[in-house]
Order: structure tokens, then sequence, then C-alpha cells
């Protein structure tokens, strides 16, 4: 089983940054990809940034250049940079684990709101 921790989210203004961790306990799991993903009110959840153990990242196009995903290995944490953020970043940020055996486990959401 494994468990995810996130931290990081908040209220911030439009411009502004915000950092997101997520860091993964259990036992006996090898780690395929990690990534975020966002869900605004209304709307489907979506990939914001993905980096597999391999190093490969996937941005969402609405993220390129604004926002920064990184792992720290030893730690089994993966961290989201966000700058230059946007009232239509909006949402419930979830960190997503994809273990070898490909099954995947969800970290419980942490909020993050861009408004002045």
């Amino acid at each position: 089983q494994v468990q995810l921790v996130e931290s990081g989210g908040g209220l911030v203004q439009p411009g502004g940054s915000l950092r997101l961790s997520c860091a993964a306990s259990g036992s006996a799991f090898s780690i395929y990809a990690m990534g975020w993903y966002r869900q605004a009110p209304g709307k489907q959840r979506e990939l914001v940034a993905v980096i597999t153990s391999g190093g490969r990242l996937n941005y969402a196009d609405s993220v390129k250049g604004r926002f920064t995903i990184s792992r720290d290995n030893a730690k089994n944490t993966v961290y989201l940079q966000m700058n230059s953020l946007k009232p239509e970043d909006t949402a419930d940020y979830y960190c997503k684990l994809r273990t070898t055996r490909l099954k995947d486990y969800w970290g419980q959401g942490t909020q993050v709101t861009v408004s002045s």
C-alpha cells in the first residue's frame, strides 16, 4: 500500500508563485511515474505535469513555461513549482503515483486559489 501526502497549496495573487510537494510512503513499491493533476469546479480532472522514473517530463500546454515538476528520488517526493499563476490555475491539485505494476495511487488533494 502507498500513501501520498500533499502540501503547499493556498491563496496567492495573480502572478505569484506556489510550490506543491507530494511525499510517498509505504512498503514494497517501485515508482514508474509521479505527477500532478488538477480539477477545477465543474470541470474534469486534467493532467498538469508528470515525471517518470527515467526523468521523462510531460506538461499540459496551459502550464508550459510556468510550472516545473521535479523529483527527489531519495525522499520519494515530487514537487510542482508554479510561477506566474493565473486565476484559471485555481483548482484542487492532486498528486498521483503509478507503480511499476501500473497501479495508481492518489493523494487527498490540496487547494490552490489564485485571486486578487
